[in-house]
């Protein structure tokens, strides 16, 4: 009886582990934000609390002259420290010029929360301010 009750504990704990781990959309080099990208959910592990993404554009992994640029999507479970790592790695190349390779990246709190591909946003803020401070030069000589 002792241990029926103790196989039922464990069933009941590995349930309530299951209900409350992330789900997160997960592939990898994907050519756009379309079927795999999309369509692939797993459950994190207990320590990955936040769902990475990445996207990439450049051309295919063996560089060739006049190479084609595409995009590449991935999407994967992982924890506040890695993506922290990762941001700080690859968020300086996030400049989204189509004759450079770049690479951006992000991270969200929640169910399925990366399903949509991340913009670049923070990229994004330092040319609005240098726009912006142009703008106001002009303004001010006219």
């Amino acid at each position: 009886m002792l241990q029926h009750c103790k196989f039922s504990i464990v069933i009941v704990l590995l349930s309530v582990i299951n209900v409350l781990s992330l789900e997160c959309y997960v592939c990898e080099n994907q050519e756009d934000n379309n079927e795999k990208c999309v369509k692939t959910i797993r459950n994190c592990e207990y320590n990955q609390d936040v769902c990475l993404t990445e996207i990439k554009w450049g051309s295919t992994p063996y560089w060739s002259q006049g190479a084609k640029k595409q995009y590449y999507v991935s999407k994967r479970c992982s924890n506040k420290t890695e993506c922290a790592t990762t941001r700080q790695r690859y968020m300086p190349l996030c400049t989204h010029i189509w004759y450079q390779d770049w690479v951006c990246s992000d991270c969200c709190l929640g169910d399925r929360c990366n399903y949509y591909v991340i913009s670049g946003s923070e990229a994004v803020k330092p040319v609005l301010f240098i726009l912006s401070g142009v703008f106001l030069v002009k303004t001010l000589l006219l």
